[in-house]
């Protein structure tokens, strides 16, 4: 059962974080907030492999969501009701979407945009190897971190010091990222990826009776706060 999200087809995932947007639109009052939050907090608590992979997305999650209550509750005549309200709408539109989004796979998700979705090719190789790149954006970070720290340029406790480290490890990484672009660009011209009309697959595109049960989990989910108002 854990399994499930793991190994879903990446649109169903799309879809279901996509669907939490129209959950949210039904998100008018406190108890409803609270029953679609419960509603995909089960879900998540039964499918997903690991608690607290979700519970650090909720936690990233709930940062906005507590902007959007204490702006609410400023400027809405400090009215705690309304506030929370506020609040819940915005973790019942992000964090399905936030959570699900990194069981993402570029290479499944672009081979069912390719073959399912019949997407155009070339639109399809440049978009899943964008995605590649900024998965890897996390490991050259550290890389250029590691870098900077052994040559001796490494940030001391001073605030100051710490700004001008990240600054500098920002500009690197742009221009690593700029960089590979290119590489990449180049890469695939030579290919033939700027010409081609037609192409071939190498990984089929399945969808199986597992995917149809999540994704109607996910069309219930996002009923549920319809349903209770």
């Amino acid at each position: 059962m854990r399994r499930l999200v793991v190994d879903a087809n990446p649109l169903v995932l799309l879809l279901v974080g996509f669907a939490a947007v129209v959950a949210s639109l039904a998100v008018r009052d406190l108890r409803t907030g609270v029953i679609a939050l419960t509603a995909y907090a089960v879900a998540g608590a039964v499918l997903l492999p690991s608690l607290r992979f979700a519970l650090l997305r909720f936690v990233a999650v709930g940062v906005a969501s507590v902007s959007v209550v204490w702006s609410t509750w400023l400027l809405g005549g400090h009215d705690a009701e309304l506030a929370l309200t506020a609040g819940l709408r915005i973790v019942v539109l992000a964090l399905p979407g936030a959570v699900l989004a990194a069981f993402l796979d570029p290479s499944r998700l672009a081979d069912q945009m390719g073959q399912r979705l019949h997407v155009p090719a070339r639109f399809v190789v440049a978009f899943a190897a964008a995605l590649q790149r900024f998965s890897a954006l996390r490991e050259v970070w550290v890389q250029l971190d590691r870098a900077r720290r052994a040559r001796g340029f490494g940030p001391t406790r001073n605030p100051v010091s710490l700004a001008r480290h990240g600054g500098a490890l920002a500009f690197a990484m742009l221009v690593a990222a700029l960089r590979d672009a290119g590489r990449m660009s180049a890469a695939m011209d030579a290919r033939g990826f700027a010409d081609a009309r037609t192409r071939t697959w190498a990984e089929p595109a399945p969808w199986t009776r597992a995917d149809s049960g999540l994704l109607a989990l996910g069309l219930f989910l996002a009923l549920v706060p319809w349903l209770v108002r």
